[in-house]
């Protein structure tokens, strides 16, 4: 079982309330984080991109580190910690991420890998003037396959020439080139995106509660077995661990009381452009009538491992054990303090570790 971190590189991490910490990002404190989950024996961390943020009252996401430029910046500040920079497709070129990426690979020693984000938010690229057209919902997995390939190619051969509906390069290079395997993750829950990830992808990312894991993970696995691949499941998951029971769920619950509904508004207007069935923006659009087990929206959608140091243990065993996931992927009220209460009181309790 694979531990990772969602690096807060986005204002105010990953909870769009007012009762939570409002904070804006910077490299210090993303490298704090990198730095203490490396200490604990955490896997790999995880940035992502926002080029627009949802606004409201505590400016959520307004903010926002670039991702492969911190990632460089933490490869130098860390010697075993997996980094995952995420790639915009609409935004990052594949001839330059694949440059980044064997770049990046090389300052951390071969601990670099890549998330693909195929882009559901349209607002975030109309100002750039890099929205296709709304047919780009329905085909940006298309557009994705193209993407990888490319990418794959200049990795594996160190150039590559293609000609598609998407791209044209030709006899185009990035050398030196990595040496070793880039691993690749992504977050699909539709079919699409699943059926994707199974192709293309190492790793899948997923929100969904612990009763609908072990259905997606076997789908994850069916698909990749149809491409003659082995494709594993990382969960997304909000910890808050306190003293006892009662005080972790009253922390969960001011959250929630407390969230920011002019962000939360924004952040559906974005979803409801979506009509793909099954994937990231349908979640959203279900947030606000969700508990915490089950994610509400005040935590991004992220389903919300709460209580004492010993229950959050065996909450995440028992998942470990019932659904077949490989991995998890954490955020934190506050990270750092996070991170240590994590690796102090409830990484010695676990089993699946």
């Amino acid at each position: 079982m694979k531990f990772g971190v969602f690096l807060p590189n986005g204002s105010n991490g990953y909870i769009p309330s007012a009762a939570a910490p409002v904070y804006l990002p910077t490299f210090e404190h993303n490298r704090a984080i990198s730095v203490e989950a490396e200490r604990f024996g955490l896997d790999f961390v995880l940035s992502m991109m926002k080029f627009r943020g949802f606004g409201g009252e505590t400016g959520y996401w307004d903010a926002c580190l670039e991702s492969f430029t911190l990632m460089a910046g933490l490869a130098a500040a860390t010697s075993k910690i997996e980094l995952f920079p995420s790639a915009a497709l609409l935004a990052h070129h594949p001839t330059m991420v694949a440059r980044m990426v064997a770049s990046i690979d090389d300052i951390s020693n071969g601990r670099c890998g890549l998330n693909i984000v195929t882009g559901w938010n349209k607002p975030e690229y109309t100002p750039m003037g890099l929205w296709p057209g709304d047919d780009y919902y329905q085909r940006r997995y298309a557009y994705a396959a193209d993407y990888v390939d490319i990418v794959k190619a200049l990795w594996e051969e160190g150039r590559a020439t293609h000609s598609s509906e998407f791209f044209t390069i030709e006899d185009c290079t990035v050398l030196p080139k990595p040496g070793r395997r880039i691993p690749i993750v992504c977050a699909g829950q539709s079919h699409a995106g699943v059926r994707f990830t199974a192709e293309h992808g190492d790793h899948n990312f997923v929100m969904a509660e612990p009763a609908l894991l072990a259905d997606i993970v076997q789908r994850v696995k069916a698909e990749a077995t149809g491409f003659g691949r082995v494709v594993g499941t990382y969960a997304l998951f909000g910890l808050i661990v306190a003293p006892s029971d009662a005080e972790a769920k009253a922390m969960g619950d001011a959250i929630v009381a407390g969230a920011d509904h002019g962000a939360m508004a924004n952040i559906l207007a974005s979803a409801g452009l979506d009509p793909s069935a099954g994937g990231t923006s349908e979640r959203m659009k279900t947030g606000l009538s969700r508990d915490l087990e089950t994610g509400n929206l005040a935590f991004m959608g992220f389903p919300v491992l709460h209580g004492s140091p010993e229950t959050v243990a065996r909450k995440i065993d028992e998942i470990a054990a019932t659904t077949g996931i490989d991995g998890m992927l954490f955020s934190w009220t506050d990270f750092v303090g996070g991170i240590r209460d994590f690796g102090d009181r409830v990484m010695p309790l676990l089993r699946c570790r």
